[in-house]
């Protein structure tokens, strides 16, 4: 695998533009959510692609699944805190959505092709 291979993964591309779209969204959230859900909200969009660049880079496949599988548990918060920005403060997260339902069919298509070489 070469030094940057992860960052050619088009689910790690796309885990890093959702997480840009987060930071937007918490911009509008009021400053009262700045330590509570904002930080929550934040922290989740950034692990998606964090643990699957760690996990790309890990020497197992066993271990790469592992931080792949964290990913995806990652963004199911994400989805969920985003479902609460909108039912809470009625701003529009249904994009976001969508490009969380897409990121989660590739990473489960990258999970099962790792399960597949164990």
């Amino acid at each position: 695998m070469s030094a940057h291979s992860y960052q050619n993964l088009e689910v790690w591309q796309r885990s890093i533009e959702l997480t840009v779209r987060v930071y937007g969204l918490c911009k509008l959230l009021p400053k009262e959510e700045l330590y509570a859900l904002s930080d929550q909200i934040k922290r989740a969009a950034v692990s998606v692609p964090s643990n699957i660049a760690e996990g790309q880079k890990r020497f197992t496949t066993k271990d790469t699944l592992h931080f792949s599988s964290i990913s995806l548990g990652s963004l199911a918060e994400l989805e969920t805190q985003s479902i609460l920005v909108h039912k809470i403060y009625d701003l529009e997260v249904g994009s976001l959505l969508e490009e969380c339902a897409i990121i989660s069919r590739m990473l489960h298509a990258l999970i099962k092709s790792l399960r597949q070489r164990i």
